[in-house]
């Protein structure tokens, strides 16, 4: 099984540490970029302010409630990307408010999640969006770099 790239944009460390444990446990062999602010995400998928020799993600994991540049602004840019457009974008965040999870489908995210606040269910959470982008979709990154099989 070949790794896949991940950026998660998130402020929580707490959600950082169950993120990358709950891939551990699904053994899920992962390349997980952390960004801790929407400003610093947009730099790495930019490859620029000392990311240079970031790789693109296949996926991105985005909250929305974020400092310096928040999840709709990273999105909306991500978005109207043509270099980084086709990155599908999940929303992870603990809202469950329709206007945010209407705003973020508007903005052009593939798809919303709400963030289960215990491990078990974020394990759960994580294993669901495992088997769905990872096994069942194909990624455009991963399937030109021929990784997916």
């Amino acid at each position: 099984m070949n790794s896949i790239s991940i950026l998660l944009v998130e402020d929580n460390p707490a959600d950082v540490d169950l993120a990358r444990e709950a891939f551990e446990a699904n053994n899920q062999p992962v390349n997980l970029m952390v960004a801790i602010d929407g400003a610093e995400a947009l730099d790495l998928l930019h490859k620029r302010a000392g990311h240079a020799d970031a790789c693109e993600p296949d996926l991105v994991l985005l909250d929305l409630n974020l400092p310096r540049k928040d999840g709709r602004q990273v999105l909306d840019e991500i978005k109207k990307s043509s270099d980084l457009r086709s990155i599908p974008v999940v929303v992870l965040s603990s809202s469950e408010d329709v206007k945010d999870i209407v705003q973020s489908y508007e903005l052009g995210a593939n798809c919303y999640i709400s963030k289960p606040v215990d491990f078990s269910g974020f394990q759960k959470t994580m294993r669901s969006l495992n088997c769905f982008w990872f096994v069942t979709a194909r990624l455009p990154g991963a399937a030109a770099r021929g990784t997916m099989d």
